[in-house]
This record gives C-alpha cells, sequence and structure tokens, in this order.
C-alpha cells in the first residue's frame, strides 16, 4: 500500500513537472517554501506573453540615491544571481539554517517581498546604538561578549536583497554589519534584487511583516 502512495505521489510530481512550460531551469521545474507558515511554490509565471505592469518597470529613479550598484561590494560578500538565490532558500531558509533578509522598508515589504523573507530595513543598520546592534545580531545568531565584540559561531547565513541593481539599501545593510563584524562568509548578496525576480517571472508573496525581534 505505502509503495503504491509513493508511486502515485511521484506519477503526480512528474505530472506537474511536464505540464510547466517555464521552468526555472530545464531540471528544476519549480521548488517549494514555507513562507508565514503558508506552504508557497516558488516558479515562473507560466503566460509566456506576461510583462511587467507594475512599478518595477521603471527604467529611471533619482540618483542619488537610486544609483547603479557595482558588482562586488569589495569586502568579500559573494554576489549571487536567482540560481544561486533559489538553492539558498530551499537548503537554507527552508531547512531553517539561513534567512533571507528584505533590507527595504517595511512599507515597501508589505506591498510584495520574496518568499521566505523577513525584513529587516537598512536603516536599522545605521543606528549608533549598542542595544540595538546586539538586538538585531542575537537575531541573526550572533551572542555579544562582554568585551563588545560578539560570538558568531551560530549566527545564521544571510542573503540579502532589496528593491533592484539601483537601489542602496542592501548594499548598505551589508556594509554596515560587516563594519560591526559579522563575518563576510556568512553573507551573500542578491544584487538583482525584487526588480531582477520579477523580471524573471518568479514567485513574489504579500504578507504582514516578519521583523527581527
Amino acid at each position: 500500500m505505502k509503495k503504491l502512495v509513493y508511486a502515485l505521489l511521484f506519477g503526480a510530481l512528474a505530472l506537474n513537472a511536464e505540464n510547466v512550460v517555464v521552468k526555472i531551469t530545464k531540471d528544476i521545474p519549480y521548488i517549494n517554501i514555507n513562507d508565514s507558515g503558508v506552504n508557497v511554490k516558488i516558479q515562473r509565471i507560466q503566460d509566456t506573453n506576461n510583462r511587467l505592469a507594475d512599478d518595477f518597470t521603471r527604467t529611471s529613479r533619482v540618483c542619488p540615491p537610486n544609483c547603479i550598484q557595482p558588482i562586488k561590494l569589495g569586502n568579500g560578500v559573494k554576489t549571487i544571481s536567482e540560481l544561486e538565490l533559489i538553492n539558498f532558500i530551499k537548503n537554507k531558509v527552508y531547512k531553517k539554517k539561513g534567512i533571507l533578509v528584505d533590507a527595504r522598508l517595511k512599507n515597501f515589504f508589505l506591498l510584495e517581498t520574496i518568499p521566505g523573507a523577513i525584513n529587516i530595513p537598512y536603516t536599522i543598520t545605521e543606528v549608533k546604538s549598542k542595544t540595538i546592534t546586539d538586538k538585531l545580531f542575537r537575531a541573526l545568531g550572533a551572542v555579544p561578549k562582554g568585551d563588545g565584540s560578539y560570538d558568531f559561531t551560530n549566527a545564521k547565513d544571510l542573503a540579502v536583497f532589496c528593491g533592484g541593481l539601483w537601489s542602496p539599501a542592501s548594499s548598505t545593510f551589508i556594509k554596515n554589519i560587516v563594519a560591526k563584524g559579522y563575518p563576510t562568509d556568512k553573507i551573500k548578496w542578491y544584487r538583482g534584487g525584487l526588480q531582477a525576480w520579477k523580471l524573471l517571472g518568479l514567485t513574489t508573496v504579500v504578507h504582514e511583516a516578519k521583523e527581527a525581534k
């Protein structure tokens, strides 16, 4: 009986995969993620005639502050693309070994974000307060030490993003936490941000903010 159930399950999954016209890669039709207690399927929009029709169709924003970001931050943090981010969501976020950080302001996060993300606005990292930094780093798994430094042994791996290639929010977030001691080998930067994610027709979610506490 159990073998029959497994056979039917895998058969259904295979059938669903075959019906996916626009896959993530030729071998990956979609992945599943838990977002705020809700199961979400991350996949690309299947309508090959679909076009963006919101604010992310804009090509130009006033610079500064919205200037094109470099490909590398120059501090040892690895820049990643969509496939690496999807892998991070699948193998780190889904298994609670990593955190996907939307570094935009709360009002933008509430409108739309990437599945599995929590909101930690970059402005929090700009506050010059040891108390706030301690609170943030504790939420990320680091432990404050008596000498003012932190033990990052159990700190979470992070993938950080913001609005797009033109937004300084995520790069500012990363630069600020690195300056305060967060290890660069535990941070990844999704430079493309939400605009690049949406341009590829990948799933987004709208929900109340999950903020670090």
